[in-house]
């Protein structure tokens, strides 16, 4: 049996693809869960009118996206009733997230009990992290009572695009190392040697890093003891703030960076300074990446803005040539999965699309198969 069915619960929504290998059976979305005027009650509806509409003849598994694994769940893990419950324990560290995930899997176990189900952790990937980056230098026995450490995120998508550019380079994935830059309204890079996790810019949360449509990424801390003592904010007033109202958002009014690229395209001073922001941040972690790896082989550009926003992939890496890092433009231009650097590059900068349900399915597989 091969058929894997991937599901990706979040709050309001719920993609999923079946699989039987690595062909694609069916795929989809289901909105506006929960929502007046909008589709299923709840995500059981939801869940039902997926598996109503499905064969699933023959199903292996079922494979479900968790974003946070804390520190227990460290590879793909086939759920039982102790998992679960893990799982629940963790949502103090992902309450955005972690609730919507579980109730694709309770209602995934309810109506299919025989068929396996598999957590892929977004934060598993990056249990390879060396203590010296997962370690933030607070008192230590504060950082243990309350689990505060780099956990870092997006995990299957790194895993899956850093393994692809390896294809791409007709390479060993052990043998090489890759800056992968995951740019979507979420956004963050990783250092890749070897297949492992080495460096991630996201940290206890999904606000650290990189500039992202609506969240800041790197911040002075002291801005939120100012915003708090100075400017009377609220603890959830702040939280909105840094996660919903910062970013492209808060510097430019807009988070899709095709609107901003449009803006600034017609001489919007705002949006230009968002996107200079946006671009130089992204220029220091490949800097900073490169140092850590000691020899890059490829940097690779992923998601919506990462796959198709080419003056992002010029302005982010202008200016690296010196560590043989350039982008030709006709290639930039164009379109797919492909190499966008000049023939004879010292580093390969790719563009590949992600696929982290494809990444799920291959994870599931492997857990009900026993091993990679």
């Amino acid at each position: 049996m091969s058929k894997v069915l991937v599901l990706n619960s979040g709050s309001s929504s719920i993609k999923y693809r079946l699989y039987d290998g690595d062909r694609v059976l069916d795929k989809g979305t289901v909105e506006r869960i929960g929502e007046p005027g909008g589709g299923p009650s709840d995500h059981t509806g939801a869940i039902r009118q997926i598996l109503d509409g499905l064969d699933l003849t023959g199903l292996a598994a079922v494979g479900h996206r968790v974003v946070h694994g804390g520190q227990r769940f460290t590879a793909p893990t086939l759920v039982d009733d102790e998992v679960l419950a893990a799982i629940t324990d963790l949502v103090p560290l992902a309450p955005l997230h972690n609730p919507a995930n579980l109730a694709g899997i309770e209602v995934a176990r309810q109506a299919l009990p025989e068929v396996p189900q598999v957590a892929v952790f977004d934060t598993a990937f990056h249990h390879t992290l060396p203590d010296s980056a997962a370690t933030y230098a607070i008192d230590r026995e504060v950082a243990q009572r309350y689990g505060i450490r780099r956990y870092g995120f997006h995990g299957t998508s790194h895993a899956y695009v850093s393994r692809r550019t390896a294809e791409l380079l007709d390479r060993r994935y052990e043998e090489i190392n890759t800056i992968t830059l995951h740019l979507g309204n979420g956004a963050s890079a990783c250092a890749v040697a070897g297949g492992r996790s080495v460096a991630t810019s996201m940290g206890m949360s999904p606000l650290e890093g990189l500039v992202m449509g609506t969240r800041s990424g790197d911040l002075d801390p002291t801005i939120v003891f100012h915003l708090r003592c100075e400017g009377g904010l609220g603890v959830d007033e702040i939280d909105d703030l840094l996660n919903h109202r910062s970013g492209l958002l808060g510097l430019s009014g807009v988070n899709d960076m095709r609107e901003l690229l449009a803006q600034r395209a017609a001489g919007d001073q705002a949006a230009a300074l968002a996107f200079d922001v946006y671009c130089r941040r992204i220029t220091g972690y490949v800097g900073a990446y490169y140092a850590l790896l000691g020899r890059m082989d490829a940097v690779t550009f992923t998601a919506g803005v990462g796959e198709h926003a080419a003056p992002v992939r010029a302005a982010a890496l202008a200016g690296l040539d010196r560590l043989g890092i350039t982008v030709d433009p006709d290639r930039n231009a164009g379109s797919g999965d492909r190499i966008i650097s000049p023939d004879g590059a010292e580093v390969a900068v790719c563009v590949i699309g992600t696929d982290e349900e494809r990444e799920i399915a291959r994870a599931a597989r492997a857990v009900v198969r026993g091993g990679d």
